[in-house]
């Protein structure tokens, strides 16, 4: 992997503990019966939906920057992809979170552009890489 990857995923996997305290968190809602998750569908909702984004987003971000390096793509598509797939797994789930972080929320704040913004990036990133992996075959 190119050093630009390799930052980039180091970036990543330093974030993992952030996911991991979204599952800490979850399961004290759920065990604590805290009020304003349980009692609050839409925060539940967003809480589940962020921490999924979350998990399944940073490991294709990390699987992406294994491939970006032998996509055939100028030095410059690469820094998207990899900027793109890496911002991704991060912008998305904290929209969910932000975006609902009142315990008495019953609709998603202004943060709630981060979750499309997320979804943009992601879409740049995969759809990029994706033509550069075909075009090196």
């Amino acid at each position: 992997m190119s050093d630009a990857s390799l930052r980039i995923a180091g970036i990543i996997l330093v974030v993992v503990p952030t996911i991991e305290f979204g599952g800490w968190s979850l399961l004290r809602f759920l065990t604590r019966n805290e009020p304003g998750y349980l009692d609050n569908p839409l925060r539940r909702a967003f809480f589940t939906a962020g921490h999924a984004h979350a998990g399944v987003w940073v490991i294709l971000a990390l699987v992406g920057l294994l491939s970006v390096d032998g996509a055939d793509l100028s030095d410059g598509a690469k820094t998207v992809v990899r900027d793109s797939l890496g911002l991704a797994a991060i912008v998305t789930p904290s929209g969910f979170f932000l975006s609902i972080a009142s315990p008495r929320a019953t609709r998603p704040n202004g943060f709630v552009v981060l979750i499309y913004l997320g979804a943009a990036l992601l879409a740049v990133g995969t759809v990029t890489l994706g033509v550069g992996l075909l075009r090196a075959t």
